[in-house]
């Protein structure tokens, strides 16, 4: 699986999470998150960062003419939408871009079934509360277009690997506290997901 460590707020955790093994790193424009960065702070993490990382940009309530422009001046490769945008929205999109499924049932998962998508808990607030997303939905289906998040840890993650997810994306269940992730906690989450190690 392809592990992207979210809410990235400072480039030690950013080089830290790259040299573990992360294939994607998350940062939050959503500014009522304690993972909140601004623009100019995370253009200067990823001008740093090494190649085959993947740059996300986490969007809550954007218009898509202010995801363009920030996207365009980050340089970031992916918009993760975290709010409820229509094919209209995202066809006003000049970027990669990764719709968010705020799950409250099993039916919900089955919604963009031709595309990449983040599956997550549901919950009223946006942003890093750390809830599950029931795992026996996902029995019995094709999940290899499926990123899951919601409430994953490096003691957790293990469960998840059976389902066949293309990927598993973490915030605060690697942090020391918010906005600052562990270093053992990062390493043990990316061998437990990618390699099954335990």
């Amino acid at each position: 699986m392809r592990v992207k460590i979210c809410g990235i707020t400072n480039y030690e955790d950013a080089k830290m999470c790259c040299d573990a093994g992360a294939d994607a790193l998350g940062f939050v424009f959503y500014k009522n998150s304690p993972r909140f960065i601004g623009g100019r702070d995370a253009r200067e993490i990823i001008k740093k960062l090494p190649p085959f990382i993947t740059k996300v940009a986490l969007f809550v309530n954007f218009t898509p003419t202010q995801i363009n422009e920030t996207m365009k001046f980050l340089k970031a490769d992916i918009a993760q939408l975290h709010f409820d945008v229509n094919d209209e929205f995202v066809s006003k999109l000049n970027c990669k871009y990764l719709r968010v499924i705020r799950a409250k049932n099993k039916n919900d998962i089955e919604k963009f079934a031709d595309e990449y998508k983040l599956v997550d808990a549901y919950v009223k607030e946006y942003g890093g509360s750390g809830k599950r997303v029931a795992l026996e939905w996902f029995e019995n289906r094709d999940n290899s277009k499926t990123i899951l998040a919601g409430g994953l840890t490096p003691e957790n993650v293990f469960e998840v690997g059976r389902y066949g997810f293309y990927g598993v994306d973490v915030s605060s269940g690697v942090e020391e506290y918010p906005g600052k992730k562990d270093k053992k906690k990062v390493r043990k989450f990316i061998e437990v997901a990618k390699y099954g190690l335990r």
